[in-house]
């Protein structure tokens, strides 16, 4: 897992201050020469005048600098006009005592700086040349009150990546009850929509390079619209409001109530921190790695439609081919395909496993064991003629979208804050759709009579015969729309977790599975409430059979 760690360190004349307030920008430096000893990979903001103090010490290869001029802190838009304004206001910095002649009302470019920490956080995840899977802001003096050890000699940024699930925050605990940082407390408990008792520190934050964005807009919009409403306090105001107010994005990890870092920072190193978010507990019901994945193809007889399988992953979202394991079950007969799946698996990094011919849904079982074994969080499974699609058209039959920009991280979240046991992806399918129970088709005549009281007989001619589906809940995230209910299975590309996994296909095991057997046995498990399914209101995929083989070469088994 790539962790990044972006910081950078300005001159603002902090010196000038008074005694306990100041500090020399030779102070700075010092800090972040420590922090530069980290063999992690770095994106550094600082002023040109500096770039080499930067350059002798740091390696190129995993170190990038940005020239930025303090300037650009005073030109990026009207934020420091809005800041000067409420900072200059005696209304403001009379607050509290502390206030008047704290770092916030006495500099100019304090909060301009620093209430651009997520801006420069989400710049760099632009601008990243290590394809970072996170990225964590670290501030470059830092080291004034955290040990250097934790980052060189611990490595913590290395480890912090299994416990970055979501954007996540450190948060001591606050019983102030007039200002936090200079932001009005009424008004910072108005917009967390409840009563605010922690503070997020601004220290380090970070998460999913996928999210930065996403939080960044939440951000951007957070601070303008108290700006313009004359509250401020520092960044950390504004964090803490996103740590209440948006838990579907953000978790936290909670310290002392004297806000040192010291804590966390050791947490990290001894790998026992305990991510929480708003409005529930400890996130102890989903402790699943999400980057812990594996994707499982299974193939018959034809590196043609493995190939452009491959090249739906590669033009729709090469999150599938940069970050799971990757395994080829070639259950191929035909040993003149070897050498063409053998140059494919080289250069689409898959490792291949072969069989002779385990048949579909003993292939599906074999995948399901395999996981297993090797202590994969979540899987997913395709066969090789189920493709992303890459057509024209926007919508499926149903009118469900086709296209999904970022499809792979924002499946793994919705599958990893909700803790599904499986999500489908696909409404519309080849032979039907999910507006209909398909497992009425399946379930034993006694158990359809039983759970389908509205239709329970079948005939022969109920081809299109099943009643409707029940779904329980609509939601959506980051504009994609899922459901949950009483969803059928059936063996079309999906995300299948850990726990979902041995339920659906390890606890209870057939000698000769089938499709239809596992639709039967995981609906009613779901009825139970043993088995928590969802599907995305979506069609990402297509069936697409090119190249065909003799129908008795066909195995379910």
């Amino acid at each position: 897992m790539n962790t990044t760690i972006v910081t950078g360190i300005w001159d603002i004349k902090r010196e000038e201050l008074s005694e306990g307030w100041s500090r020399s920008f030779q102070h700075y430096l010092n800090n972040l020469e420590k922090l530069l000893k980290t063999q992690d990979n770095m994106i550094i903001y600082i002023e040109e005048k500096y770039k080499s103090f930067v350059e002798e010490r740091r390696n190129s290869n995993n170190t990038q600098i940005i020239v930025r001029e303090l300037d650009w802190f005073k030109n990026n838009g009207d934020m420091y006009e809005k800041i000067q304004k409420i900072r200059t206001d005696s209304n403001w910095y009379n607050q509290s005592s502390w206030l008047v002649d704290s770092t916030q009302a006495k500099l100019d470019m304090y909060n301009p700086l620093v209430m651009s920490k997520m801006f420069l956080l989400n710049d760099a995840s632009i601008l990243d040349p290590f394809n970072s899977d996170y990225m964590v802001w670290v501030d470059g003096g830092l080291t004034n009150t955290v040990h250097e050890g934790y980052f060189w000699n611990d490595n913590v940024i290395s480890k912090f990546g299994k416990y970055l699930n979501k954007f996540s925050f450190v948060c001591f605990p606050y019983d102030g009850k007039v200002e936090i940082h200079g932001f009005k407390y009424p008004e910072i408990c108005e917009y967390s929509e409840g009563i605010v008792n922690k503070v997020a520190r601004g220290g380090i934050f970070g998460g999913p390079k996928s999210l930065i964005q996403t939080v960044n807009n939440i951000y951007h919009n957070l601070l303008y619209e108290t700006l313009n409403r004359g509250l401020m306090g520092t960044e950390e105001s504004i964090f803490t409001i996103m740590t209440y107010k948006y838990p579907e994005y953000i978790q936290y990890f909670e310290i002392e109530m004297n806000g040192l870092l010291g804590t966390f920072f050791e947490n990290l190193k001894n790998e026992t921190l305990e991510a929480k978010q708003e409005k529930t507990d400890v996130i102890k019901q989903n402790l699943h790695n999400r980057n812990n994945v594996a994707l499982y193809v299974l193939t018959f007889n034809s590196p043609n439609q493995f190939e452009k399988l491959c090249i739906s992953f590669e033009q729709y979202d090469r999150n599938f081919l940069d970050v799971p394991k990757k395994y080829l079950l070639n259950n191929s007969l035909d040993r003149s395909t070897d050498f063409a799946y053998s140059v494919l698996c080289d250069k689409y990094g898959f490792e291949e496993i072969k069989k002779d011919n385990l048949g579909i849904c003993g292939g599906r079982q074999f995948i399901a064991e395999h996981s297993e074994e090797n202590g994969f969080d979540y899987h997913f499974f395709f066969e090789d003629d189920m493709f992303f699609y890459l057509g024209q058209d926007e919508f499926c039959r149903n009118g469900f979208r086709r296209k999904i920009k970022d499809f792979y991280n924002i499946m793994m979240d919705i599958v990893w804050n909700e803790n599904f046991d499986y999500l489908k992806w696909n409404f519309s399918e080849f032979f039907g759709d999910n507006s209909k129970q398909w497992a009425w088709h399946n379930v034993p005549a006694g158990v359809r009579a039983q759970l389908f009281p509205e239709k329970p007989v079948k005939t022969s001619s109920d081809v299109n015969g099943a009643p409707f589906l029940n779904f329980k809940n609509i939601k959506s995230y980051r504009q994609v729309p899922y459901t949950t209910g009483e969803i059928y299975y059936c063996n079309w590309p999906q995300v299948v977790s850990k726990e979902g996994n041995r339920k659906m296909f390890l606890d209870t095991k057939w000698g000769h599975p089938f499709e239809q057997t596992w639709m039967s046995f995981i609906y009613q498990e779901t009825l139970k409430g043993n088995i928590n399914p969802a599907i995305l209101l979506a069609t990402p995929t297509e069936h697409d059979r090119f190249e065909f083989y003799p129908a008795e070469d066909r195995r379910e088994n």
